[in-house]
């Protein structure tokens, strides 16, 4: 009995002892493999630092409006009589539009201009008979106030008659008619939408601590949905004297021409407000910037030496401060210098201090034409 307990704890030992052989030999293979292994180089493509001239801008956004616009209304109630342009149409600045119904003030004109020359005649007799002592001054005060009466009486009249004619305030195009022949109007009425689109507006905010970088005249593009492609140039013509104490934002209003009538009023526009071109500026593509929680870096590619006196390429982080991009590329403040090499692309796979090796590719080049789908 004592024999076969201790071959079993014999055989039990052989076992236990041949498992933990087996694994310290192949965790010291693995240490040898390892140790052994060439150090891995990923592929990526660098760009050479070179200072460049840099034009930066401000980004805003806005509505377009028109230099003029109004919705038409009547300011007296009527009927419609006559209508005088179509939706769309041209016009110029005094055209008159509808005719309300006026004839019980045309017939009340008629009777008082027919009155006006009988009250006209006995005033200027009443100032002569006063020369010669016939009549008192009270008489010919009398016919004075009654002539008086009557001419603001006709001018009244003719007012009103004036105000029941609607007219162009200025020149512009209409937009679709809200009336029709026949229509009883009450005052106020939506007639139509009258737009002078010559010239159009583009209002907008800025944060009050760009304020010192924009002025009267100061240049920009303006770019809107419909033509994306095509920068529309405006100025500033006015800025708001005071800041929103609330938000901390000023109001600027820059003009933009407007002859091929391409803009229209309530398109949701995007403005560049062009500041002065600098020169010797550090440019890089966007695509070279890593943006996480804790900055902005980029990779730098050094030329190393290792124990062997082999040179290989190796990345290194660096932190940059960014300013402004435009157009797929980035203003850099700091952080690089002329003739430094920085990774382009592939550095998703990079950490800090690995080994790289250049390649070429096109793959960042714009296209000139973009496949379609």
């Amino acid at each position: 009995m004592k024999k076969w307990i201790a071959s079993a704890i014999l055989l039990a030992i052989l076992v236990f002892g041949s498992v933990i052989g087996f694994n310290m030999f192949k965790a010291m293979k693995i240490r040898e493999f390892l140790a052994n292994r060439p150090i891995p180089e990923f592929s990526v493509t660098t760009t050479n630092i070179t200072l460049e001239k840099w034009t930066p801008h401000l980004r805003a956004i806005g509505f377009i409006e028109p230099i003029q616009g109004v919705n038409i209304a009547n300011e007296v109630a009527g009927k419609v009589v006559s209508i005088n342009f179509e939706s769309g149409q041209k016009l110029k600045a005094g055209d008159a539009l509808i005719y309300l119904d006026s004839e019980v003030e045309t017939a009340n004109l008629k009777a008082a201009q027919g009155r006006m020359p009988a009250v006209e005649r006995n005033y200027k007799r009443m100032k002569s008979l006063l020369k010669k002592g016939s009549v008192s001054q009270g008489q010919v005060d009398d016919a004075e106030a009654e002539f008086l009466a009557l001419q603001g009486q006709i001018e009244s009249y003719q007012a009103t008659i004036s105000r029941r004619i609607i007219r162009a305030p200025f020149h512009g195009i209409t937009g679709l008619r809200n009336v029709f022949l026949g229509d009883y109007l009450t005052a106020g009425s939506d007639i139509v939408r009258l737009e002078d689109v010559s010239k159009m507006r583009l209002r907008f905010t800025v944060p009050q601590n760009d304020l010192n970088k924009i002025h009267i005249g100061q240049a920009m593009n303006i770019f809107v949905d419909a033509e994306p492609e095509t920068p529309f140039t405006g100025t500033i013509s006015a800025i708001e004297p005071a800041v929103n104490y609330q938000s901390g934002v000023i109001q600027v209003q820059a003009d933009i021409p407007n002859k091929e009538q391409k803009l229209r009023s309530g398109m949701f526009a995007k403005a560049n407000i062009i500041l002065p071109t600098l020169t010797k500026q550090i440019i890089i593509p966007e695509t070279a910037i890593n943006y996480t929680l804790y900055g902005e870096t980029v990779y730098l590619i050094t030329e190393q030496e290792d124990a062997a006196g082999k040179t290989f390429l190796r990345a290194d982080q660096r932190i940059v401060k960014l300013g402004k991009s435009k157009g797929g590329s980035v203003h850099v403040l700091g952080g690089v210098s002329e003739g430094d090499v920085i990774v382009t692309s592939g550095q998703v796979r990079l950490s800090n201090g690995a080994h790289v090796q250049v390649t070429e590719s096109d793959i960042l080049n714009i296209p000139a034409e973009i496949p379609a789908l």
